[in-house]
């Protein structure tokens, strides 16, 4: 099994989608890496399967230009990317390595509808240098913003020695009983292989701080989303409507005002779908997110811990950093027993894998018994078997924005059920639900898999341009 930092579930990058839209720009990038030093001549990119399908609505095309242009995801300014394209667009040009190429995207973007055998995302780029030889490489988007190159799929990895390996539920059960560590003190160990003590906290309060950013930006706009189905942004009208319509200066004032409002059932359970659907209002206009563990299932993570920072019992920044450690495991743990692709498993390897993620780090935060944390994540997956990916128009719009904040409310409710039960008298484990739910993707229709043939996708009517 490969070994997985939770540095590698949580990403900063851009929407709409990891699989769609990040996967594919890390790929170019890496592609153009194969081009330095050498005349190019053109360059072609070819989109299999469900990038072909959907891979328009959910900016493949934008991710392939950027990543070419050897634009990052991470520091890119998301406001300019329509520019970037336009140029590209009008002058029929990319700019990759100190040199202009000839690049017509309507031609040079070739979308093929038939899957390759590995993995239902791939795109191949092929380019054609001044000596008329020519590089060409596959690469499978495999969820969650991971890639894997074609030449890579059969190698052996050489990995770091851990003090804790964890494959399966079994394993984490097995280090809890040996060491008497809680989840996210043993994947700290662990974390430790990769990144400094100081270097992580760092990292995931960076992480945090731009999911508080994604909130509070989706909470401040207005308008209708890209992509042709206008769909109006709703999380501006629910901030404004639970605040009186007072009005903030900037985002602490914000967060101060929201931590103010009155904290009854019917507010809070409104807040935890304004923040889910303020953050997934932002990745569906190709804004600043991050992926945990996909950008289609981004808002969920956020909603729960921003719940908990607003309205819980939050006890300082360790809350944080416990939070994303317990709630990266759990991830970890679907990745290898299971997927976290939609195209491979249905939206519930996306919303169904974040929102046992975050329930499985509420119930840590909050007093939770290692138990109870694996079985506040079982419970949560329990109840996301079977989802669907019927994206309308291709698009992370209908029904993937509401969908996050019923995801959200699904993992408080999970981590609510864990913590008030003993977990010994649980009939289903974590284990068997990561197997039953990569069981359930396998017998999934390939219409309900990120490909808009089915469902939604088909009895809602689309406009013409989407």
């Amino acid at each position: 099994m490969e070994q997985i930092s939770i540095f590698d579930i949580f990403k900063t990058g851009v929407g709409p989608s990891s699989s769609h839209t990040l996967g594919p720009w890390k790929a170019a990038l890496e592609f153009t890496d194969m081009l330095k030093n050498n005349k190019v001549l053109s360059v072609e990119v070819e989109l299999y399967g469900s990038l072909s399908k959907t891979g328009k609505g959910h900016g493949t095309d934008v991710a392939v230009i950027m990543g070419l242009q050897g634009f990052d995801p991470e520091t890119v300014d998301t406001n300019k990317i329509p520019d970037y394209i336009e140029k590209v667009n009008k002058s029929n040009q990319l700019f990759i390595d100190n040199q202009y190429i000839f690049f017509n995207p309507s031609e040079d973007i070739i979308y093929r509808e038939y899957p390759l055998p590995y993995h239902p995302n791939a795109l191949t780029f092929r380019s054609l240098l001044s000596d008329n030889s020519i590089i060409s490489e596959t690469y499978y988007s495999v969820g969650g913003g991971f890639i894997v190159k074609e030449a890579d799929k059969k190698q052996t990895k050489t990995y770091k020695d851990l003090p804790y390996p964890i494959n399966t539920e079994r394993d984490l059960d097995k280090y809890i009983d040996s060491t008497k560590l809680s989840i996210s003190e043993i994947v700290f160990e662990n974390e430790l292989q990769f990144n400094s003590k100081e270097l992580i906290r760092k990292k995931i309060l960076e992480l945090w701080d731009t999911m508080l950013d994604c909130i509070y930006q989706g909470c401040c706009k207005s308008g209708t989303l890209p992509g042709g189905l206008n769909v109006k942004r709703k999380a501006k009208h629910f901030s404004a409507g639970l605040l009186n319509n007072i009005e903030t200066k900037d985002r602490e004032e914000w967060i101060k005002a929201v931590k103010a409002c009155e904290p009854t059932f019917n507010n809070i359970n409104k807040w935890i779908s304004c923040f889910a659907i303020a953050v997934n209002e932002e990745n569906a206009s190709m804004g600043r997110i991050v992926t945990s563990p996909t950008n289609g299932a981004s808002g969920v993570i956020p909603a729960v811990l921003m719940y908990h920072y607003c309205f819980g019992n939050y006890k300082g920044e360790n809350d944080i950093i416990e939070f994303f450690l317990t709630a990266g495991e759990i991830a970890s743990l679907f990745k290898k027993g299971a997927t976290i692709s939609g195209a491979m498993g249905g939206c519930q390897a996306e919303i169904g894998v974040s929102s046992a993620m975050a329930a499985a780090g509420l119930a840590d935060i909050n007093g939770g018994t290692p138990d109870q944390v694996l079985e506040a994540a079982e419970i949560a997956m329990e109840h996301h078997l079977g989802l669907t990916c019927d994206p309308v128009g291709g698009l992370v719009q209908v029904p993937c924005i509401e969908r996050n904040a019923m995801g959200a409310i699904k993992a408080v409710t999970a981590s609510n059920l864990a913590l008030s039960i003993n977990p010994e008298n649980a009939v289903v484990n974590l284990d068997t639900v990561i197997k039953t739910m990569w069981e359930t993707a396998k017998d999934m229709n390939i219409k309900y898999k990120e490909t808009s043939e089915g469902g939604l996708a088909i009895n809602i009517p689309v406009l013409p341009n989407c």
